[in-house]
């Protein structure tokens, strides 16, 4: 008899817990959000203050920027949710860091270098890790899709 007292009901299951390597992930995810939002801060503040040399240049960069750090803020948060496309996104967005590290390297200017080149590597080894890998294998927010 179900309900009956002293019986235990099912408990419904629990979400697993989300992976070191998946908040780690997101959390640099979401610290290169807001350096770009520094950077298109520092770009609008050069735009009042100054006359660029191009104009439309300088509000495109600067609304990439923000463009930019939306997207890592939704994929840094879908993430955490285990969803598998972020993995992707995640990832070329680090590779595009590394190829901006690289020559900033060469460049002598090391310090810049080197904090864009170890959070991307960081984030590129941690995707491949297998906790991570099976934490993002959702695809959808119905639960039964796989």
């Amino acid at each position: 008899m179900a309900g009956a007292i002293g019986e235990a009901t099912p408990e419904p299951p629990s979400s697993p817990a989300r992976p070191a390597g998946a908040i780690l992930i997101a959390a640099i995810l979401l610290l290169e959000a807001l350096g770009l939002f520094t950077a298109a801060g520092w770009y609008l503040y050069g735009l009042l203050t100054s006359t660029p040399t191009s104009l439309g240049g300088a509000v495109f960069t600067m609304v990439f920027l923000v463009v930019l750090a939306i997207w890592l803020l939704f994929v840094s948060y879908h993430l955490l949710r285990g969803y598998r496309w972020t993995r992707s996104a995640a990832l070329v967005f680090q590779l595009f860091m590394i190829v901006i590290a690289v020559p900033t390297l060469s460049a002598g200017v090391v310090m810049v270098g080197v904090a864009l080149l170890l959070p991307a590597a960081a984030v590129v080894l941690l995707l491949f890790t297998k906790p991570v890998l099976a934490h993002t294998t959702r695809t959808a927010d119905n639960p039964k899709v796989l």
